[in-house]
């Protein structure tokens, strides 16, 4: 039976990985701070763990805490994360730097821990949470369109780092999901430029946002985490896996269209959305 652990498992993406995994009968450890939003996946027979991905001992921890029950760790799937919204100009530097922390340095931290009992197994997948916005622009998300640029490139170089222990690494790229998050961040979009020379754009694409939540032009959680579970039932995996709503047009487009009129795209996209 195969182990996995999975961070911010308390909700969305990975709430939903955690069930379906359960499900499936591998040998579940969900992670998240908010171990009391996990009581239901324990009944399924996840266990819970409490993880800060900022905190180093609590990282730490974590994998002692896993390696002393399992004595292995065949899939991770780092799944935390989140993304603030804001012109480049807006966002406050520490705020931008947090990003990066969550998003990419918490994940290389993780990473590290696991690697050496993987490549000791020679065998193992690793698994990042990425975004379609880890390919094209994010509008007004600059900052986390960057993590997640970022966290691609880091991917692929890490891939080629271990294949040559049996370790495989797999980018899930989603287009827009429906979970709070969106909601979260067409608020702090609007408050970051409220008074500012982005504050009618900001208003645009807030409402955008919105309006993409209401009219369930967002996938569910539960589309991508039946991609993710297609990733670790397979042998031989895709390096990436692009899901959801929207998100293999617009990778498409954006590969084809000159850079300019893509930009042209994107932004008549969020001003077309009507009520």
């Amino acid at each position: 039976m195969k182990v996995v652990l999975i961070t911010g498992a308390s909700s969305g993406i990975g709430f939903e990985t955690a069930k379906l995994l359960a499900q499936k009968g591998y040998r579940v450890y969900g992670a998240a701070r908010r171990v009391e939003a996990m009581k239901a996946l324990e009944q399924l027979g996840v266990t819970p763990i409490k993880l800060d991905v900022t905190d180093n001992d609590s990282m730490h921890n974590t994998i002692d805490t896993l390696i002393g029950k399992e004595k292995r760790i065949d899939v991770i799937i780092n799944n935390a994360g989140y993304g603030s919204f804001g012109a480049i100009e807006d966002v406050e530097e520490e705020e931008a730097r947090r990003q990066f922390d969550v998003n990419l340095f918490a994940v290389a931290k993780l990473i590290k821990l696991v690697l050496p009992y993987m490549r000791q197994q020679r065998c193992g997948k690793i698994i990042n949470i990425s975004s379609m916005n880890g390919r094209i622009p994010a509008y007004l998300g600059g900052w986390y369109s960057a993590t997640k640029y970022a966290l691609e490139g880091f991917s692929d170089s890490l891939r080629l780092e271990v294949s040559d222990f049996g370790i495989d690494v797999v980018l899930i790229e989603p287009g827009p999901i429906k979970t709070e998050w969106s909601l979260i961040s067409a608020n702090y979009l609007e408050r970051s430029a409220r008074g500012g020379a982005y504050e009618a754009t900001a208003t645009r694409v807030a409402e955008s946002l919105r309006r993409q939540y209401e009219k369930n032009m967002m996938s569910d959680p539960a589309v991508i985490a039946k991609y993710i579970a297609k990733s670790i039932d397979s042998k031989k995996s895709k390096s990436r896996y692009l899901v959801g709503f929207g998100a293999k047009p617009l990778i498409l487009l954006h590969a084809i269209l000159p850079t300019k009129t893509f930009d042209l795209l994107i932004k008549n996209l969020v001003n077309s959305t009507k009520r």
